[in-house]
């Protein structure tokens, strides 16, 4: 069981996008957006971004700090704001 009684694969169900942007909604969570749709042009990736404002969700992926990038399930960064050569990198390196 996940964070409140709910699964974990559920709590993350209804974010769809393999990118996701963890946050309350505030001009941090806007930035980090900002960087990483930049770093995945600059990587030639075409994934969806997601923003997910809900702090249960937030929770349930382990980010006390936000703004926070998640990849694939997997959180990368949390509690500040990359640069898209930072994003890019984190990114590159968790697709493998």
């Amino acid at each position: 069981m996940g964070l409140f009684g709910k699964k974990k694969q559920d709590v993350h169900g209804d974010a769809d996008a393999p990118v996701l942007i963890l946050g309350g909604g505030c001009a941090k969570c806007y930035e980090l957006e900002g960087a990483v749709r930049q770093a995945l042009a600059e990587l030639g990736l075409q994934d969806e971004v997601g923003h997910v404002t809900d702090f249960t969700q937030i929770a349930a992926y382990g980010v006390m700090s936000t703004p926070a990038l998640v990849v694939d399930g997997k959180v990368l960064s949390a509690g500040r704001v990359l640069s898209p050569a930072e994003a890019a990198e984190l990114i590159r390196k968790a697709r493998g």
